[in-house]
């Protein structure tokens, strides 16, 4: 049953409703392995590649409340984007059923639903017209959804040459302004400059205050935390819970940092192959990441200590190094750029084998994945001895009391409010 409404009226539909019912749930797919890759070899070796069944999402069970703001976490393959194109409808569920009360659009993958060899202007169409509109409605909304998209001249070219950037703008232009019932959002935002990031939570947030339900899959706990009521966590195709989201989110934040704990390893074994770059007088050949007490992990919270081990070795002595670690946030942000030279350290000569630690007593980074990579250069810096990019990962978790968002937590920080106090001759 569709449930439209004049586009910028409030819903009338209540939290207590329903708007996705979800009942025992099951996607499998078939893998098969070895199969042939040309014609000479299906002719050749004849037999018939062997299949094995995955099961993406496996008897998954919830409702998504009408009016609110639906957060589904997990794992990369826990079963979160299949789940929700099933929700779609792009996807049939092989067993349990799927209902769905109102207009769906949804924002998937970067250029889903767009034909590249048409334009900009004619996808808008094509696309709006899937999600039900007439002619006669896209022609009342095509010039908000180009001014929203802020695609500007490239409106009217293929977008087979647009950005990844561009894509995203269009995309989402589209899915909020025909007026859906359902918003199905899959990561994709992130994609997005931090201007139209901030322009596309602004226009969620005016989407809840209508009503319109929304479903966002991310790895942004903190705006699950900050933009949903409800959440679910799947885990290998399973659901693992569902209900408010601050508790959801705080149980799978729990799991993965037990789960961590408990692995035996956390080191990087570095290819030492020729064609890296760098003279290659000293080479890095391992990086590690611990937690507290020194413990080799891949993931830690906020505000706990960290260090970095840089293993190494020399094909001659080298003298007065400098060694670089840089610090980029997993979406291309850049936190820091550390260098040894600037701390006043000197490494001295480098002959053999060794390490060089850096520590720092209390994190500051917030939640969100970090990449490392790291490099030696001479002291001047005009010579490269070697340069590892991407080194390592790591995973920061917030703790349940963290009370900032963004990139760091500045910490230390004290609020004042000076309020005015009425006098005896001020009216009160």
């Amino acid at each position: 049953m569709q449930n439209t409404s004049p586009l910028g009226k409030k819903r009338t539909k209540t939290a207590s409703h329903a708007a996705v019912h979800i009942d025992d749930v099951a996607k499998k797919f078939r893998l098969h392995q070895g199969r042939p890759t040309s014609l000479k070899e299906r002719i050749v070796h004849r037999q018939v590649a062997p299949t094995e069944d995955f099961w993406a999402v496996n008897g998954v069970s919830f409702d998504v409340p009408a009016a609110t703001t639906f957060g589904i976490v997990g794992h990369n393959g826990s079963g979160k984007s299949t789940l929700l194109r099933m929700v779609a409808g792009i996807y049939q569920p092989t067993s349990g059923s799927i209902s769905v009360d109102g207009r769906i659009a949804a924002l998937l993958e970067l250029g889903a639903g767009f034909h590249p060899d048409l334009t900009g202007r004619e996808n808008i169409y094509l696309n709006a017209s899937i999600l039900g509109l007439t002619r006669k409605e896209v022609d009342e909304r095509v010039d908000r959804i180009i001014d929203f998209s802020g695609i500007g001249k490239f409106i009217d070219s293929p977008v087979k040459v647009y950005s990844s950037g561009m894509y995203v703008r269009l995309g989402f232009a589209v899915a909020v302004n025909v007026d859906p019932d359902i918003l199905l959002i899959d990561e994709v935002i992130a994609v997005g400059d931090t201007e139209f990031q901030r322009q596309c939570f602004d226009h969620l947030h005016e989407m809840r205050l209508r009503g319109v339900t929304i479903i966002l899959v991310t790895h942004s706990h903190d705006l699950v935390r900050e933009l949903c009521e409800h959440a679910a966590w799947l885990d290998h195709g399973c659901l693992m819970g569902e209900g408010a989201a601050a508790d959801v989110v705080d149980a799978y934040v729990d799991h993965v940092n037990k789960k961590s704990i408990a692995a035996p390893e956390h080191s990087t074994e570095v290819d030492d192959s020729s064609d890296r770059p760098g003279s290659g007088e000293v080479r890095v050949t391992d990086v590690t990441i611990s937690g507290r007490d020194g413990t080799p992990s891949r993931s830690i919270l906020s505000g706990e200590p960290l260090g970095v081990k840089v293993s190494y070795t020399t094909s001659e002595p080298v003298a007065d190094p400098v060694l670089a670690i840089s610090v980029v946030r997993s979406d291309g942000a850049e936190v820091t750029w550390l260098r040894s030279d600037l701390a006043k350290i000197d490494l001295g000569t480098l002959d053999g084998d060794g390490v060089i630690e850096y520590h720092i007593e209390s994190t500051p980074l917030l939640e969100a994945t970090y990449v490392l990579s790291v490099g030696l250069y001479s002291r001047d810096l005009q010579t490269t001895y070697d340069v590892i990019d991407a080194a390592q990962h790591v995973a920061v978790f917030n703790t349940t009391d963290t009370n900032a968002a963004g990139l760091v937590d500045l910490g230390g920080g004290r609020w004042v409010h000076a309020a005015s106090t009425p006098t005896m001759d001020e009216p009160k």
